[in-house]
């Protein structure tokens, strides 16, 4: 292989340079396709799994389990490295996770959507920079009954969609500090006002789950602490200090 420098002379790559300038390239597909992905499987009658594996420099791996609004979603670590962490992420995450698992903590939490959720498993990153290593333990568990969507032949779907209704609905998105009109969708799981509704943002989609009217849960960092209040007929949703949804009655119950 050859080269031409800036005179325009031809020099020869040594097959040492080519086999560095490869292993660059494929150490740069590797980082632009991300963390390695394998899917958690249970064993028939389980309820949780125990997979084994070890981490090295920033080669962070997702595990990624099946599951649905209602259930809940439990995770513990067991490693041999200390920075060694985990982070939840849910299903259709732009890069935002619902567990940031950098103080050691496990995480249990009931889970507002149906979907694939992300354990994801990396060393801290001045570790990572050091090629580190550790090997670890991760339990993986999900339990409860499931909230099963209202099938079509009792609550019409949108063309096209797994949403019940669609609405336009107050509010200040992640990430973003005015208020707004952002775009509601809404799988309902009874005619009570248990339902999920998800909210497009720019920066964020957010999922919130209402059981009989009242939220419960949603796919926001869990320091995002959920709350509401009612205001009419609809039911305003805080989640932080920031994050603000006003969700109709009507959207919950089609009434």
């Amino acid at each position: 292989m050859t080269r031409a420098n800036s005179a325009g002379v031809f020099r020869v790559a040594t097959p040492a340079v080519g086999l560095a300038l490869a292993l660059a390239l494929i150490g740069a597909a590797a980082a632009t396709a991300g963390p390695r992905q394998e899917r958690v499987q249970f064993a028939k009658g389980a309820s949780s799994a125990v997979v084994k594996g070890q981490i090295k420099g920033d080669a962070d791996v997702d595990y990624v389990v099946r599951a649905a609004a209602g259930q809940t979603l439990s995770v513990t670590l067991k490693e041999t490295n200390r920075q060694n962490y985990f982070n939840v992420l849910p299903p259709g995450s732009k890069g935002s996770a619902m567990f940031v698992g950098d103080t050691g903590e496990d995480y249990t939490g009931m889970l507002p959507s149906d979907g694939d959720y992300v354990v994801r498993v990396y060393l801290m990153r001045p570790a990572a920079r050091r090629g580190e290593s550790s090997d670890y333990t991760l339990t993986v568990g999900v339990t409860g009954e499931s909230l099963a969507p209202l099938p079509a032949a009792k609550d019409a779907l949108v063309p096209g969609t797994s949403y019940h209704a669609t609405a336009k609905i107050k509010c200040v998105p992640a990430y973003e500090t005015a208020t707004k009109d952002c775009d509601a969708s809404v799988i309902r799981r009874g005619h009570d006002g248990t339902a999920t509704v998800d909210i497009a943002g720019a920066a964020e989609n957010r999922s919130i789950l209402f059981v009989k009217g009242k939220p419960v849960a949603s796919n926001a960092s869990r320091i995002d602490a959920l709350s509401s209040e009612r205001q009419g007929d609809v039911t305003v949703v805080k989640l932080g200090d920031s994050e603000r949804y006003d969700i109709p009655d009507g959207l919950l119950t089609g009434g």
